[in-house]
């Protein structure tokens, strides 16, 4: 891990944190790679990043990526991906992936943010309008948390390190169901945004994909990518709108 990897963060007053992994061919979303081939989903997800960093930099709230493996040099691809912005990159610490994200939290608030907001990097369409609305429901609530169309959560955002993860296997389709129950079972107060789908599959990929053909200003770089892309055209006459029974929380595989 490069030294400036863990760069002091600004104080600021509302953390964006991003759990990503480091691009590598072959260990990048694979499942999606077993329908594409590694090389166009590790594009793909390249795209994705992308979109993500230009969405989210320049802001009112601080971006800070979240990334696995330890030892990638997060540092040196977020600085391509926006170079004219300051971004902030700390690894993932946890065996499974609630603790990974509980401690991100834990890790934003030993660095003085008063609000986090948690996203995955699977839904590069998510606009600042959503953080945006996460941001001020956490003035008026403990949890906000945005559910995924296969009923894990997209976004999750809380004001302090509350834990809403353990007991809650993070592959079903009741995650947000159960994070909810977690933090009302602690008298947390919770609020829910509008579901927002993940990428995981190729018929997630192929809504998104429809979705950009309306409006390319929601992921432009994931759209022109997506242009080019063979396989994916290949592949997308024969599928359907039915999503994977595999439901995924912030997928970073």
């Amino acid at each position: 891990m490069s030294d400036h990897n863990m760069t002091r963060v600004h104080n600021n007053h509302t953390a964006l944190v991003v759990m990503a992994r480091y691009p590598e061919l072959g260990k990048t979303k694979t499942r999606l790679a077993r329908t594409l081939g590694a090389q166009e989903t590790l594009g793909l997800y390249h795209a994705f990043l992308g979109d993500i960093a230009r969405h989210h930099t320049g802001q009112a709230y601080a971006l800070c990526w979240a990334y696995t493996p330890a030892g990638a040099a997060y540092d040196e691809l977020v600085a391509k991906l926006a170079p004219d912005d300051a971004m902030t990159c700390f690894p993932q610490q946890g065996a499974e992936l609630g603790a990974r994200i509980h401690n991100a939290f834990h890790w934003t608030q030993e660095q003085g943010f008063t609000y986090t907001i948690l996203i995955g990097s699977d839904s590069p369409q998510i606009s600042r309008a959503q953080i945006t609305q996460a941001w001020a429901a956490l003035d008026e609530v403990d949890v906000v948390l945005g559910p995924s169309d296969d009923g894990g959560y997209y976004l999750l955002g809380m004001r302090e390190a509350h834990d809403v993860f353990s007991g809650i296997p993070m592959s079903t389709n009741l995650v947000a169901q159960q994070t909810v129950e977690a933090a009302e079972r602690q008298g947390l107060t919770v609020r829910l945004l509008d579901n927002v789908f993940d990428v995981d599959e190729l018929p997630d990929l192929a809504r998104l994909a429809r979705l950009l053909e309306k409006d390319a200003t929601l992921a432009p770089i994931t759209a022109a990518y997506l242009k080019t892309m063979r396989s994916f055209h290949d592949n997308d006459t024969s599928i359907t709108s039915n999503t994977s029974d595999n439901a995924t929380t912030l997928d970073i595989h």
